[in-house]
């Protein structure tokens, strides 16, 4: 459990920190390399933000957790009381002193060995019980087994540092759903920062649409990240993710909190994604969601939405319906897109003047 948490640092992070420590020692650079040190910090920053759905930490094997074996138990050893019988033994009469209690020593120094390996025992025992007990129960799909779980190896720690907070609620053993509060506001840089041509830093504040460009990416990156680590650390099919965020409320100007994107999540669809190619956002339309990034883009305010709830799932995937289930699901899909085409044309004739004829 503790190598998989230090296993989830990302390469990012380490970076980042080395950055600080260099950082550290801007007074013995020069000036340019100053400037080069403090721009790089930026860019580390910003690619953070812009490739956290890229990593996830290690999946976990609940049933070679279950059918593990306990640690060994320790076993009493005389090392130090041979060792000194030994040295005793080949001093002459006249050099052997106290040997009886030179002896002695080295039994409570075995003893004390003993009981400093049976304590960490113990611990490890300890440990090891509670994991295979966890196991257990989250294979027969407890629903506290998995709050536990989630609680335990706490795989959303970095995006904690970064400014998200996240809520979860078992509905199964197959369905999860997330509650995911982006901060993107205060994780995102309101300035950008170039290296001009003079080796001087520029600062700038960063422009609305690219601000919410990145804002968008980010909470969309947020999202997948969820959905991946879910299923790294527990065997369930399906992610249900609400994603809120500060939006401006146009009736008080201030910026409240509110859902912006809903996304039903199953682990087939996740697992087929090449996360170091894909755009966040984009990605979003692979998966049944609630959202319109392409609509706040232009009024660079995210909207309003209605999450999903679990009732509204299609639970059936493509792979898993049968022959008559899929054909009619596709006539379904075509009845609708005929009736969505019908009223694109009817909206296209009422926007188009029509021409008057002439006398």
């Amino acid at each position: 459990m503790e190598a998989a948490q230090r296993r989830q640092q990302r390469e990012s992070q380490k970076r980042q920190r080395e950055l600080e420590q260099r950082a550290k020692e801007q007074a013995k650079l020069s000036g340019i390399e100053q400037a080069r040190l403090e721009v790089e910090t930026f860019e580390n920053q910003l690619d953070g933000l812009l490739s956290i759905h890229k990593e996830q930490s290690e999946v976990l094997d609940w049933e070679e957790f279950a059918a593990s074996l306990p640690p060994p138990a320790p076993q009493r050893k005389s090392y130090h009381e041979l060792k000194t019988k030994q040295r005793v033994m080949v001093l002459l009469p006249n050099q052997k002193g106290n040997s009886e209690a030179e002896i002695d020593q080295a039994r409570l120094q075995d003893e004390k060995s003993f009981q400093d390996e049976a304590q960490a025992y113990s611990d490890q025992k300890a440990k090891w019980e509670k994991l295979k007990d966890l196991s257990r129960r989250v294979l027969a799909g407890e629903h506290k087994a998995y709050t536990e779980a989630l609680v335990e190896f706490n795989p959303f720690a970095e995006m904690s540092v970064l400014g998200s907070s996240i809520h979860f609620i078992v509905h199964g053993a197959k369905l999860i759903e997330c509650v995911l509060k982006i901060n993107g506001k205060q994780a995102i840089p309101a300035e950008v920062k170039t290296l001009s041509a003079s080796g001087k830093v520029s600062i700038k504040p960063m422009l609305k649409g690219r601000f919410h460009e990145i804002y968008q990416d980010y909470l969309s990156g947020c999202v997948l990240r969820v959905a991946r680590e879910v299923f790294a650390l527990l065997p369930v099919d399906t992610v249900l993710i609400a994603a809120s965020a500060d939006s401006l409320d146009s009736r008080t100007g201030h910026a409240v909190e509110q859902p912006v994107l809903s996304v039903v999540m199953p682990r087939t669809v996740v697992a087929r994604l090449d996360f170091e190619q894909l755009d966040p956002s984009d990605t979003m339309e692979s998966f049944q969601h609630r959202g319109d990034f392409k609509a706040s883009r232009k009024s660079e305010n995210f909207n309003l939405i209605i999450p999903f709830t679990p009732a509204d799932i299609a639970h059936n995937s493509i792979e898993e319906m049968s022959f008559h289930s899929l054909l009619a699901t596709i006539q379904k899909m075509r009845e609708e897109l005929k009736l969505r085409i019908a009223e694109m044309n009817q909206s296209a004739g009422e926007i188009i003047p029509q021409s008057s004829s002439s006398p």
